[in-house]
């Protein structure tokens, strides 16, 4: 079963075909960093015009890349939500034509549900059950799954997510955008100099709040000259309180569910410091623990048919109205497997 998958929740433009028995077959993607830098962030209609742009070409070379055709592609799965609603829209409704088409299943996906599967793509995935850690510019979650769909929310983000953290503070610092991967370059230079509160780690609980360190870091940033080793050294210490925050809420988390399989995806789960942290954890514990790629932690298409495929293999399909929500509780998703 091939499975063309469709990625289109954000500034990302990503395609990719799975097959059930062989694996990832072919994925593009196109980035919109350069459009949006000149504004400082996302800006959504340039972003859905991007999309409008280049997905179909995108779908195009994604399978000549794959040696296949149109009539090879059994499925198409696309991320449904959460995300931009132009941009969703973008991607749901060149699904919904292109199967209505060709005269094949589609169904949406869940964005976060992709980045959760993300790690299956490897050689050696994960086995269920396991606590995910799901950390992005717009989500912070920590899950205990037994089966895809089978989610149980352990703990959440109360205000800024991880990712969006990264992305103000790399602001606070005069960093270009997209910031967090610049911060992170930038703590490379720093020193241990500042103390910075990891945020509710001093309570019981699995939920994050990253506002207050966010506003500590501003506070120290305003209390330097701004030289540039000032600013490392606030880099410095703003990546090394959210990396232990991380890692003691994943310590807790495993704690709590008994479990000792620990997966991290999405964005953030690039930063290497806080891998670092989380695999010295998972060292002193024995607990097995997961990362995808670097290619497949931020937005892409491979992740999307993954999961599309995993729907489609259990029967799940959806009609052919364009289904497309910002907002999406992952507690919704239905069940597909133990």
């Amino acid at each position: 079963m091939y499975v063309l998958g469709i990625e289109t929740s954000c500034d990302e433009t990503a395609t990719a075909i799975y097959h059930a028995e062989k694996g990832l077959i072919s994925h593009t993607l196109y980035s919109q960093i350069e459009t949006h830098s000149a504004y400082g962030g996302v800006v959504p209609e340039l972003a859905s015009r991007d999309h409008i742009r280049k997905l179909v070409p995108l779908i195009k070379q994604t399978i000549q890349d794959g040696k296949l055709t149109p009539h090879d592609i059994n499925g198409i799965a696309y991320t449904a939500g959460p995300g931009l609603m132009g941009a969703l829209l973008v991607g749901a409704a060149t699904a919904r034509s292109l199967a209505w088409t060709w005269g094949i299943p589609v169904i949406g996906v869940h964005h976060m549900e992709g980045h959760l599967l993300a790690p299956m793509l490897e050689d050696n995935p994960p086995q269920f059950p396991f606590v995910a850690l799901l950390i992005s510019g717009g989500h912070s979650l920590l899950i205990a799954v037994t089966g895809i769909g089978a989610y149980q929310l352990l703990g959440e983000s109360l205000d800024d997510a991880a990712g969006e953290a990264f992305d103000k503070t790399a602001k606070m610092l005069g960093l270009p955008y997209p910031g967090g991967p610049k911060l992170a370059k930038l703590a490379e230079q720093g020193q241990e100099r500042f103390k910075f509160p990891r945020p509710m780690t001093d309570r019981p609980g699995l939920d994050f709040s990253f506002s207050g360190l966010k506003t500590y870091t501003l506070n120290t940033i305003n209390s330097t000259e701004q030289t540039p080793q000032d600013k490392a050294d606030v880099a410095y210490a703003f990546q090394k309180a959210m990396a232990e925050t991380l890692t003691i809420k994943c310590r807790r988390a495993l704690e709590q569910t008994g479990l000792n399989t620990l997966v991290i995806a999405g964005g953030v789960s690039a930063n290497q410091e806080i891998r670092r942290h989380l695999l010295d954890m998972a060292q002193a514990q024995g607990t097995r623990i997961y990362f995808p790629r670097p290619e497949f932690c931020t937005d892409n298409g491979a992740m999307i048919a993954y999961a599309g495929c995993q729907r489609l293999r259990a029967g799940q399909t959806q009609n052919l109205e364009i289904f497309a929500r910002p907002r999406w509780p992952m507690a919704e998703l239905t069940v597909t497997s133990h």
